[in-house]
């Protein structure tokens, strides 16, 4: 079985990422034209729901095999290998089951009193079937990743996003003649259908695997019990699961928040919806692009950054660190400079609701953060400090949550007070990450690094804004290409030239390396 090295599996994870991003967006562009926002609205307000649930099933189980996988890899020990996979694949499997039970019989009462609008009820009711199936999936994607092998996780992922996209807009076309609430819902059954075949590729590679390295019966039988094996996954499982259950709480409770207090405002049921449809299903999915990016860095850090702190290896526990930061950074800032700058025609070229561009420019100074996050809180909890990672995001949920309660019911601000909040709270958070992991293994960012990046992210500007207000070609999306393609050249030439990019990084690449040696 192959085994990658951190930026090889991180670049295996990124493009399989840019692929589901860009692929990811034909429904984002495509559904609100179909459904409209206030659909959108209906479909994302389930959301929030499904993300708690899905933390208290999966939130620390994946990191928790992936490291324990490499430890039992590190020291040889295949028989703890094989329990700590069986032991994570039944309490997963096992509580999604439950929960997914437990949450439809009380679906009528949440769809009501919880999630505000009762039309959400049927797409509700729809997305619990995926619960069992991310579980199971993300306990695979936990063993693959324990094993340095990040290519069966890249290809569900990007199959399980071409057959949702299918579905998604092909099912909420077909049931929009029944109403918005059964559109929404049909999309919902889009997103079922495409976990069940990332599912379903995570478990042909599991059996290629298996077979490959098919052990002697004698040793099938002397693996371990479940307990011990169920210990080992709980210790970092728990704390991680409680730092994602805080923010998948807030997103939740975020949602809630933003309902009552648009209500307090002034503002309508169904407008409200629309506006939260608005900021969570067209602006943050702009602003969240790069992290595909920062999902592989974190994603292949845990391994490594598990196996140097085994070996008290400082220096490579550094090096990871330097390496992480510096390219979510580098590969992030142009998309901040986009979004700043040419907000309103992204808006209208991609949704048709330029209306929308003050809150995707409002966004982008704080999107640098958001970049940043994923790779040190991945540090965090690779390093032993969850604990660390949990109190930040609980007190980031809850300056948020105070703030959208204090903001978005004035009138005067109504949906910008919510956005305002979630800047503040994605601001701190990070900075909060950033703080714990100095205090862990004293390592800060390099603010050469930093000015470098800020100097070019001011040139690139310059030279984006000359080329779009030219005009040079005939369409309005000719020239936002254009001018996005020169900045993006002129920002990566000034990289090469202040050595952030080098030769020796472009030969860690998987594939295209070779070229450069």
């Amino acid at each position: 079985m192959t085994r990658q090295t951190f930026i090889q599996g991180a670049m295996i994870l990124l493009a399989a990422g840019i692929v589901n991003r860009l692929l990811g967006f034909i429904p984002r562009i495509v559904l609100p034209r179909i459904i409209g926002a206030e659909g959108v609205g209906l479909y994302q307000l389930g959301y929030p729901f499904l993300t708690v649930l899905v933390t208290l099933v999966t939130g620390g189980i994946p990191l928790a095999v992936a490291k324990r996988v490499a430890e039992a890899r590190a020291s040889g020990d295949p028989d703890a290998e094989r329990s700590i996979f069986r032991t994570a694949m039944a309490l997963a499997v096992g509580l999604a089951s439950l929960l997914a039970v437990l949450s439809g019989l009380s679906a009528p009462w949440v769809t009501t009193r919880v999630l505000t609008d009762p039309r959400v009820y049927t797409t509700f009711m729809w997305m619990l079937p995926v619960l069992p199936i991310t579980a199971a999936s993300a306990v695979l994607r936990g063993y693959f990743q324990g094993r340095h092998n990040m290519l069966p996780t890249a290809v569900s992922t990007v199959a399980e996003t071409i057959v949702r996209i299918a579905l998604v807009l092909l099912l909420a076309a077909a049931l929009l003649e029944r109403g918005l609430e059964w559109a929404a819902a049909g999309a919902m059954m889009g997103v079922l259908a495409g976990e069940g075949f990332g599912l379903a590729v995570l478990l042909v590679h599991y059996a290629r695997i298996r077979r490959a390295e098919q052990p002697p019966a004698a040793r099938m039988a002397a693996g371990g019990g479940p307990f011990p094996a169920l210990r080992l996954l709980l210790g970092p499982a728990v704390p991680v699961t409680g730092s994602r259950l805080v923010g998948s709480l807030s997103y939740l409770l975020e949602s809630i928040f933003t309902a009552r207090s648009l209500a307090a405002a002034g503002v309508a049921t169904g407008v409200a919806t629309a506006q939260y449809g608005a900021l969570q299903g067209m602006i943050m999915p702009v602003a969240l692009l790069p992290t595909a990016l920062t999902y592989s860095l974190a994603v292949s850090l845990v391994p490594s950054l598990s196996e140097a702190a085994a070996g008290s290896d400082r220096a490579l526990i550094h090096k990871r660190l330097h390496q992480s930061t510096r390219i979510a950074l580098v590969a992030g800032a142009p998309f901040a400079v986009a979004m700043y700058l040419f907000a309103e025609p992204i808006c209208r070229l991609l949704y048709d609701h330029a209306e929308i561009a003050p809150m995707l420019r409002m966004l982008a100074p704080a999107a640098l953060f958001i970049y940043l996050q994923a790779p040190l809180q991945a540090a965090l909890q690779s390093l032993d400090r969850p604990g660390v990672a949990l109190m930040n995001s609980f007190v980031g949920a809850a300056v948020k949550l105070t703030l959208i309660a204090l903001l978005a019911s004035r009138p005067e601000l109504g949906i910008y007070g919510a956005l305002i909040a979630i800047m503040v709270n994605i601001v701190l958070v990070t900075a909060l990450h950033a703080v714990g992991v100095a205090r862990a293994v004293g390592f800060t960012m390099k603010l050469p690094d930093i000015v470098k990046v800020g100097a070019a992210m001011t040139v690139m500007g310059a030279a984006s804004l000359f080329v779009m207000k030219r005009g040079l070609l005939p369409a309005e999306w000719m020239n936002l290409l254009l001018a996005l393609a020169a900045g993006t050249a002129v920002y990566l030439l000034l990289m090469v030239l202040m050595r952030m990019i080098d030769r020796h990084d472009a030969m860690r690449l998987p594939f295209i390396g070779r070229l450069f040696r």
